[in-house]
């Protein structure tokens, strides 16, 4: 049997009833990165010797009568996370040798569980790309077209899940990093709500691992099916145990509803300040089709969504107002004498970049205390809805593009050329107020490109949307194998 493409759920169920032991399982994966990651590029940093070692103790544990929740799985990790005796580098070549004296607390949490780690995969530099390429790693491909990218920067995670390079992965998300990959390789991924899950450890080199609060970056899990993204999210999730962790224990609440037809559903595939591509309509519609059929209460409209083109603009002022404060002093003296040179009316995406690089602290004071209105205004959506459905980008995967300059890229919608930044509008949709959202598959573009959408609930309730998750998989289908 080919074990590679199994869920994770199916492959503990296998290794507790004795069908197949880890270390198979292990070298199984390998034989398969061996023989496949030439042309995809997705496990930059290998551990196979470790891998190896891990999956003969877990069978160890289990002939022990032990038994936890990921023993003896196959996994792969973001590079971008500590782990020690691997190098750190998030694609930075200042970086290529550092390496971290501990794991990150995510890690550790994965072995704890029994999970044998195969390897890292690979980022984009800094994590600041919708692609995952850089100097030291090359660049990772999609499994479905090695010319198109993987998606970032969890690009290599997802590009290994497709390819059957281990049955979960854990990535990270700032701007779809998890989400966005996910819909360009057809896997399933959980951006949770913020602060959720604790982060120590995926920090840029050489920096050291402070359980530091995020403002809107998340940890979180990515596989091939929606119930494993839940028995992973159940490893993760948690408070640090050097902070909030002293005190405090985390108890998610259920899902809302077990049954699709008790779900009460908005599906939004317009945004103001971009347009959709047809393909990725399609699979909006697909869902919303699927929906309808099985019950669910199915809007198109409502008077209690947050300001879609406000909510853009704010969420790429911070997104961009993080991204420069670590530029040099002169760079960052050009960018105020052009921020001051922007019209008071320009409400450009551009301009709110621009203006959100120089931000000022009473900005960024101003900036959130509009934010707390929009959860506020989300709260009250959600009492009388249960989720949002609505695309994760307006287009499926894209031809690489290493245009150095990512302010000249364009990204190309139904043969019209948009600011290549401007598609993270509907990523921040979720993340802009920290709420959980989910990707999963949802069909494939008339050239055969995977098509996903992003399924997003209310704070703290990771659940709901995770449930509904499930239940569209039943429905429409999930996963399926690059041919």
């Amino acid at each position: 049997m080919d074990w590679n493409f199994l869920t994770a759920g199916q492959l503990a169920a296998a290794l507790r009833a004795g069908e197949v032991t880890s270390a198979e399982l292990t070298d199984e994966a390998i034989a398969r990165i061996e023989r496949d990651d030439d042309a995809i590029n997705a496990i930059c940093v290998p551990d196979f010797d470790r891998a190896r070692a891990a999956a003969r103790g877990a069978d160890q544990a289990r002939a022990r009568g032990e038994d936890r929740p990921l023993l003896g799985i196959p996994v792969t990790v973001k590079e971008s996370y500590d782990v020690a005796g691997l190098p750190t580098t998030w694609g930075m070549p200042p970086h290529r040798n550092f390496m971290p004296a501990e794991d990150a607390v995510q890690v550790s949490r994965l072995k704890a569980a029994g999970a044998v780690v195969l390897g890292k995969t690979n980022v984009p530099v800094g994590l600041q790309d919708v692609q995952t390429f850089n100097e030291i790693y090359g660049t990772t491909n999609n499994p479905w077209d090695d010319r198109r990218t993987s998606g970032g920067s969890s690009g290599g995670s997802a590009a290994a899940l497709a390819s059957g390079f281990g049955a979960l992965s854990i990535g990270s998300d700032l701007a779809g990093s998890l989400r966005t990959p996910a819909h360009f390789c057809g896997i399933y991924a959980h951006k949770p709500t913020l602060g959720l899950a604790a982060s120590r450890g995926m920090v840029p080199p050489p920096g050291p691992a402070l359980p530091v609060e995020q403002d809107l970056a998340v940890v979180g899990p990515m596989a091939r099916t929606a119930r494993d993204l839940t028995l992973l999210l159940d490893v993760m999730a948690g408070p640090d145990p050097l902070t909030l962790g002293v005190a405090s224990r985390l108890t998610l609440p259920p899902a809302r509803h077990e049954r699709l037809r008790d779900f009460r559903v908005l599906v939004l595939d317009e945004h103001p300040l971009i347009p959709t591509g047809s393909a990725v309509r399609a699979g909006v519609g697909r869902v919303a089709d699927a929906l309808v059929d099985g019950g669910a209460r199915v809007e198109r409209d409502s008077s209690l969504l947050p300001d879609l083109a406000e909510a853009g603009v704010l969420y790429t002022q911070f997104l961009f107002s993080g991204s420069v404060a670590r530029f040099p002093v002169e760079a960052y003296e050009q960018l105020q004498v052009r921020a001051a040179g922007l019209s008071a009316d320009d409400r450009s995406l551009d301009a709110a970049r621009l203006r959100g690089m120089v931000f000022r602290h009473r900005d960024w004071i101003e900036a959130n205390s509009l934010r707390e209105l929009h959860r506020h205004g989300w709260r009250q959506f959600f009492a009388e809805f249960d989720a949002v459905v609505c695309p994760i980008t307006p287009t499926p995967a894209f031809p690489h593009d290493h245009n150095p300059d990512l302010m000249n890229r364009r990204i190309d919608i139904d043969g019209a050329e948009y600011p290549y930044f401007d598609q993270l509008v509907w990523a921040g949709l979720a993340t802009l107020p920290g709420l959980p959202a989910t990707a999963i598959p949802a069909g494939r573009s008339p050239e055969g490109l995977p098509v996903g959408v992003q399924l997003i609930g209310p704070m703290f309730e990771d659940r709901t949307p995770l449930r509904l998750a499930e239940l569209l998989e039943q429905k429409i289908g999930g996963f399926q194998a690059p041919k």
